[in-house]
């Protein structure tokens, strides 16, 4: 009796076995359909999925990202770059995260931060069926000059 779920699940994997064309990657300018973010389900036009898509992620790490970790990493005075690339997988889920910033504390804020974002909810879609979407941001941020207090 203890075996059935786990034949189950085996068999149910083996149903939804990933073809070669749903782990295909194919690039976000370039989909069909993009994946839909939570709030963006109400649009039609791929394009105007694209914009909304790309002004949650923004805003959603712009309210996420914490500063203050920064702060305290000891980064030089003036603007910083974080390069962020991730995919979406054909479930929707976030999935290898890289980065590359200033400093691993930055790195590892911008990783913390996109692990926080929400599943699709659909993924990206070429000829009916889903397929894994590359997502690229830079996450731009300015180091103040510390003020020494008396």
């Amino acid at each position: 009796m203890n075996k059935l779920p786990h034949l189950i699940v085996f068999v149910f994997s083996l149903t939804l076995g990933i073809s070669a064309q749903e782990s295909e990657t194919i690039p976000f300018a370039k989909v069909e359909q993009v994946p839909i973010y939570p709030g963006c389900e109400n649009l039609e036009e791929n394009t105007d999925l694209k914009q909304c898509m790309s002004n949650k992620i923004a805003t959603f790490v712009s309210r996420k990202f914490k500063k203050r970790v920064l702060s305290k990493s000891n980064l030089s005075a003036g603007k910083k770059r974080i390069f962020v690339s991730f995919k979406i997988d054909t479930s929707g889920n976030i999935i290898d995260i890289q980065t590359r910033g200033p400093n691993k504390a930055s790195e590892q804020e911008a990783t913390r931060v996109i692990r926080l974002l929400p599943k699709m909810v659909a993924p990206g879609m070429v000829d009916g069926k889903p397929v894994i979407v590359p997502y690229s941001l830079p996450i731009l941020f300015e180091v103040k000059n510390k003020r020494k207090r008396n």
